[in-house]
């Protein structure tokens, strides 16, 4: 998970509920590997470190990171994340925590974020149940 200094967020639900969804604001980081590194590393990381440490962090609701599939992209180690969160202060303070902190450093011998969006949901938005 990259470090994320821009949030906007309306609600502090966490119960799951259409509240919560509702409430939720979502991060998508464009993400490019640093020259050399190889996608499989990157991806092993992500599946085995990064996604394991959210429960550690109480701010986020939900995470995945994306290998982008458009023509030529695979090649050049592209990929996108997309972070959920419900409250602003309480992913603010897992920004400052030890995990959080660990993930970025791993996160930046391997890859930059280059480019970020924040914004909150509007309305619940559809899930197939």
């Amino acid at each position: 998970m990259s470090l994320t200094m821009s949030l906007t967020t309306s609600g502090t639900a966490r119960d799951g509920g259409a509240d919560a969804s509702a409430a939720a604001t979502v991060i998508v980081h464009r993400i490019r590997l640093l020259d050399g590194v190889d996608p499989e590393r990157f991806e092993s990381w992500v599946r085995d470190v990064d996604y394991a440490a959210c429960p550690r962090l109480p701010g986020v609701v939900a995470f995945a990171v994306h290998r982008v599939t458009d023509a030529g992209a695979a090649s050049s180690g592209e990929y996108f994340e997309i972070i959920e969160v419900t409250d602003r202060t309480e992913f603010e303070r897992d920004m400052r925590s030890d995990t959080f902190r660990g993930l970025v450093a791993e996160f930046e011998k391997m890859a930059t974020v280059v480019a970020e969006l924040t914004g909150d949901r509007v309305g619940s938005g559809y899930r197939a149940r």
